[in-house]
């Protein structure tokens, strides 16, 4: 970064960089004035300048699937991921990601609008990253869908449902209400698609025959599992005409289930995790099987590939990491077993250089691809866009100046996520940030240094989704 004598509005100019969006690339400079970008053009002067020749300028990544504040957690007790929004702030930044969209779990007592405002809160005290919020409906009740106006009042126009959870089947009739109440009020569904009966069923006879371990962790909720639960998605998509997201999809199966929908013209999205596309279900047969327990499980190397394929050519829309971190000695914990796992990994530092440098450099996936399905998608989906997710004339100055060249090996105790671990500890990774900007702040320093005062980030108030929303590079109708 180099200071600049020449007078002028501009607070800070990036130099020189191909700028990269979901449509298009260009090799211009960006003037950003306050927390907007100002001007796009040639020989920009500006109080403040990064040469970024040879590298590219992206939009800041959009994670639209995180889980950052704790609620009333679904594994109850005193568990709880690792990270709250200052340290999962930095753990974004030094991704590439300047927006979160938080999973924020509403108390059996609080009203969902009560759960937005506690979730303010703690994006006021922690908060670097910008964040949005998907409030879990996780005991309904018939005052919960007279609450779904007020909570899309607030600017949070989603509601995440888990068809894994037991109240789900016991509430279903409350569940299809409440779907029909968010598409009607413009809002947008997400669905864990695991079906509980299936997993009950399956963890019920492994632990009879002695094989409860974690090493039987993918058998307890095996494919057949989530293909059920988003065959049952897709219908209610169907019959309520919500737009409805699939979070965390991993099998091919249910890839093709999504597709076929989707074909017949359903407002169905489809997320993938990092996880399914870089390990197979092979990491559960070892000592350290623990430390890769996500739900779903890890999955086959042809489910892998098919992910792969469904990147490439539309059927996946977005990328969500689904940062639930925790300890090392939690996840490897011996009392833990198929019955009480504990679910979830560390990803938000690593998601954006994982693809990038497996997608991007090994496989061949599109520079706008990779953009399209990292920022400009999930900030369409969710509302977002185009204040979030490009680079143009008045977006959010949220960039990430990226060097296609610089390697890393991962280490996951030298990371921001306090989990201790990765579960792509000692891969060689190549193509990092080397600044990251939030709103014309530069929050990721070339040094690796984060920065941002802590309170700084904000709860984005969002649009409702757009019914017939076209994504970049979708297959969807």
């Amino acid at each position: 970064m180099r200071g600049s004598p020449e007078v002028g509005d501009l607070d800070l100019v990036i130099h020189g960089a191909t700028i990269v969006t979901a449509e298009q690339r260009r090799v211009a400079d960006v003037g950003i004035r306050g927390e907007t970008i100002a001007e796009i053009g040639s020989v920009l002067r500006g109080r403040r300048e990064i040469d970024a020749s040879g590298l590219y300028l992206l939009p800041g990544g959009v994670d639209p699937h995180v889980h950052l504040s704790f609620g009333d957690l679904p594994m109850g007790g005193d568990a709880c991921w690792t990270d709250d929004f200052q340290i999962g702030s930095r753990a974004a930044f030094a991704g590439g990601i300047t927006t979160v969209g938080n999973m924020t779990f509403v108390h059996p007592t609080e009203t969902l609008a009560r759960g937005v405002a506690r979730e303010t809160e703690l994006v006021a005290a922690q908060a670097i990253a910008d964040v949005f919020v998907h409030l879990v409906l996780g005991y309904p009740g018939p005052s919960s869908l007279d609450q779904l106006a007020e909570l899309f009042g607030t600017g949070q126009p989603s509601l995440k449902m888990f068809m894994s959870a037991p109240t789900f089947d016991a509430n279903f009739a409350t569940y299809f209400r409440a779907m029909e109440a968010v598409g009607k009020a413009g809002g947008i569904a997400l669905i864990h698609c695991e079906d509980a009966g299936c997993i009950g069923c399956c963890t019920n006879l492994l632990t009879r025959v002695g094989a409860s371990s974690i090493r039987h962790f993918a058998a307890s909720r095996p494919p057949a599992s989530e293909l059920s639960a988003v065959q049952r998605a897709i219908a209610l998509c169907e019959l309520t005409s919500c737009p409805t997201y699939i979070v965390h999809l991993s099998t091919e199966a249910a890839l093709g289930a999504c597709s076929e929908a989707r074909a017949r013209g359903l407002p169905l999205f489809v997320e993938t995790r990092p996880m399914y596309l870089h390990l197979t279900q092979a990491a559960y047969e070892t000592e350290l099987a623990g430390l890769f327990v996500g739900q779903p499980p890890l999955r086959s190397a042809s489910d892998c590939e098919a992910l792969w394929a469904g990147l490439f050519d539309g059927r996946i829309d977005t990328l969500g990491s689904d940062h639930a971190p925790w300890r090392r000695d939690t996840k490897l914990a011996p009392s833990h077993d198929i019955n009480t796992p504990r679910p979830g990994v560390a990803d938000l530092e690593t998601m954006l250089p994982m693809l990038f440098s497996e997608g991007v450099l090994k496989r061949g996936l599109a520079l706008e691809r990779f953009v399209a399905l990292t920022s400009e998608n999930p900030a369409r989906l969710f509302g977002l866009y185009p204040r979030k997710g490009t680079i143009q004339v008045g977006s959010d100055a949220d960039l990430v100046v990226w060097d296609p060249k610089r390697v890393r090996k991962v280490e996951g105790a030298n990371m921001h996520s306090q989990a201790g671990y990765s579960v792509y500890d000692g891969t060689e990774v190549t193509g990092w940030p080397r600044w990251t900007i939030r709103r014309g702040e530069v929050v990721l320093s070339d040094d690796g240094g984060c920065h941002g005062r802590v309170g700084s980030g904000r709860l984005v108030g969002r649009r409702t989704h757009e019914q017939r929303v076209r994504l970049p590079g979708s297959s969807a109708k």
